[in-house]
């Protein structure tokens, strides 16, 4: 997805994506890359991670198996 920085306020970027212009999002100034201003396109990537996740819910699983057990 793209989107662009349609303003900074503060330490929160306000994104509009290209693609719909409905599309608003904030986010840390922190996560846009270094040197990154109003009016620049950024290429916004969210990746499923399914390892962690399986690792999360194993660990999530034996927490509960462990209070049950009390």
């Amino acid at each position: 997805m793209r989107a662009t920085i349609d303003r900074i306020e503060g330490d929160i970027a306000v994104l509009i994506s290209c693609e719909d212009e409905s599309v608003h999002m904030t986010l840390p100034v922190a996560l846009l890359p270094a040197n990154s201003r109003e009016g620049d396109i950024v290429t916004i990537a969210i990746e499923r991670d399914d390892v962690m996740t399986e690792k999360a819910r194993k660990r999530v699983s034996s927490l509960i198996e462990h209070i049950r057990k009390k």
